[in-house]
């Protein structure tokens, strides 16, 4: 299956959104700025722009004057709010989306490693040179971060983990899960997705925090 849906970085088109996919492989600016604002909310979009996002999300190749039509405002209007998004960082780009068994990457892990204290800026240079790793997450609890990555079959992944990852000397342990069905994966949630559930505790009793290393990339922006 091929579909499209926001991601990675580009460039925005006047006549249509369906013409932006300048693609930039390299996307660590990116990943850097959304790591910037992990555990933060950047301040609120207007019911409009929600709409635009909603509307992108369903189809990242609508053109312009068929994404004005369903967000019921002026051509120029929609031109002008996906591009302020685009600059502001709201749209970090267009790209397709793959199925990855059906690109021969059938098997997927977890990894969760746990990082020596003051080599965080050590190790997170060398993972974002490693193109086996789809995306990296720095994580409270008992490990520090958590990797995603695939491959074609068990014996890669193995490899991978044990000949590359766990022998990085900023690498302390490092624990493997394979996932066995990827069950969904939504593109991105807005704050229009989210119900109002009435009655919740507001306390955090059930929640597990356990305090990261103030030396953490992700913690010092």
């Amino acid at each position: 299956m091929f579909r499209f849906g926001l991601s990675s970085q580009s460039a925005f088109c006047s006549d249509s959104v369906r013409c932006v996919p300048h693609h930039n492989v390299n996307s660590s600016s990116s990943d850097a700025k959304r790591g910037a604002g992990a555990g933060r909310s950047a301040s609120p979009l207007d019911a409009t722009n929600l709409k635009i996002l909603e509307v992108l999300r369903d189809d990242a190749r609508i053109s312009i004057a068929a994404l004005a039509e369903r967000v019921g405002i002026s051509r120029a209007n929609a031109y002008t709010r996906v591009g302020d998004m685009v600059e502001q960082g709201v749209i970090t780009g267009y790209a397709a989306q793959v199925d990855p068994a059906k690109v021969g990457l059938g098997i997927c892990a977890l990894v969760f490693v746990s990082v020596h204290p003051q080599t965080w800026d050590a190790f997170r240079a060398r993972i974002v040179q490693m193109p086996d790793i789809e995306s990296c997450r720095i994580t409270t609890g008992e490990h520090d971060a958590m990797l995603l990555i695939r491959a074609g079959d068990v014996g890669a992944i193995h490899e991978f983990v044990i000949g590359e990852i766990a022998a990085l000397p900023q690498v302390k342990s490092v624990e493997t899960v394979l996932v066995l069905d990827e069950v969904f994966q939504r593109p991105y949630l807005l704050p229009t997705d989210l119900p109002e559930r009435a009655g919740a505790d507001s306390g955090m009793g059930l929640m597990r925090f356990t305090r990261a290393s103030p030396d953490r990339p992700g913690l010092r922006r």
